[in-house]
């Protein structure tokens, strides 16, 4: 095999492969990446960790076809310490490798290939289209809700349901629920499937977050298959049933709050200046007249501040995780929000007027004293 491409573009294809690189494995062949090159296909690479698989190609010169699986690690941090030119790579019958960029020249041991694990074949069928700005953003709005415990599978993906014309994301991790819906400009067949959670995330930090570039989603019986740019990424879905979420979400409330966002930001990072990272503390939010007081109580020390709100109904104390509401208006883009609550012992309703974004967050239990 011989092939001869540009070392920035191979880097970037590099640094998208990588996130299908497991760190620990019993199997060292996944500890690899397969670089394959034919005159048909061009320059592909492929790495795999049996959860998610990343193909992606790369433009360049394939003098000779072939394909070699080379250590992920090694392979890539040469590659990186290469000069900005064109890099030559060259296999031999023994699946030696030689790389040369430059006046910089390496030599490194690689395997067949043979035992590198395929990706199962995409069939292009039952797919969405949506912008990769719109899939980025869904993503960041919601990705901070799903569950870092295993024990309950389901929680550590989102649940993506197409029906018609409308994507709906929903994550939950047992105290909060983040909802996030958009339009798409076609309507599609209805679908739904659990995504996991770490391949949402490697998705959202590829995605170039462009509004004229689409992604292509694909819905297999296992699997779920993002296609974009020159990249294919699949990934297993997550068995098993979710939760009946609308059961949990309602339009009632006792008191309805709308609050400049920003402020609202600003005062809940501060009442976290005094919250240690350890610490479960509440900021207790007093809602009274035209006036919202958030007070936070900790070991470092105690915060009172005061802003103005719009308010309907009664009168409330309730007391939230701050970081939970943080999360919340770090997702949200609207210069006010409206906050939806019934007694000091139910959820809030974060939500705009279309429900585009719904955030459901669970009140904690708190001292005055």
């Amino acid at each position: 095999m011989k092939i001869i491409c540009n070392q920035s573009e191979l880097v970037s294809a590099l640094n998208i492969a990588l996130k299908a690189v497991p760190s620990k494995t019993s199997l060292p062949v996944l500890e690899c990446i397969l670089l394959e090159a034919s005159e048909a296909e061009g320059i592909k690479i492929t790495t795999n960790d049996m959860e998610l698989g990343i193909e992606t190609k790369i433009d360049g010169r394939v003098d000779a076809g072939g394909k070699v699986a080379l250590n992920a690690k090694f392979f890539s941090d040469i590659v990186r310490k290469l000069p900005d030119e064109y890099v030559i790579i060259e296999v031999d019958g023994n699946c030696t490798a030689y790389i040369s960029c430059g006046k910089a020249k390496f030599t490194i041991a690689g395997q067949t290939g043979e035992d590198f694990p395929r990706l199962p074949e995409v069939k292009r069928q039952n797919s969405i289209s949506v912008s990769q700005f719109t899939l980025k953003e869904m993503i960041r709005q919601t990705i901070f809700s799903i569950s870092d415990n295993d024990n309950n599978k389901v929680m550590t993906g989102e649940y993506f349901e197409i029906m018609d014309n409308e994507l709906k994301v929903t994550s939950l991790d047992g105290h909060r629920i983040s909802i996030r819906k958009v339009l798409m400009k076609d309507n599609y067949t209805a679908t739904n499937a659990i995504i996991p959670g770490k391949t949402l995330n490697e998705i959202g930090k590829i995605l170039s977050g462009d509004t004229d570039k689409n992604v292509s989603m694909y819905f297999m019986e296992r699997y779920v298959c993002f296609e974009f740019d020159n990249t294919i990424m699949l990934s297993r879905l997550i068995d098993g049933k979710y939760y009946n979420v609308s059961q949990m979400i309602n339009s009632n409330y006792d008191t309805k709050i709308t609050v400049n966002k920003r402020e609202f930001t600003d005062c809940l990072d501060r009442a976290l200046l005094l919250v240690k990272e350890s610490e479960k503390r509440p900021v207790i939010m007093d809602i009274r007249d035209d006036f919202l007081s958030l007070n936070m109580n900790s070991s470092i020390g105690n915060m009172d501040e005061e802003i103005a709100i719009k308010k309907d109904g009664a009168d409330l104390m309730i007391g939230f995780n701050p970081r939970f509401l943080m999360d919340a208006m770090r997702a949200i883009d609207d210069e006010e929000i409206t906050i939806y609550m019934t007694t000091a012992k139910m959820p809030c309703f974060i939500r705009d007027v279309e429900e585009t974004y719904i955030y459901l967050i669970l009140p904690v239990n708190f001292n005055t004293r």
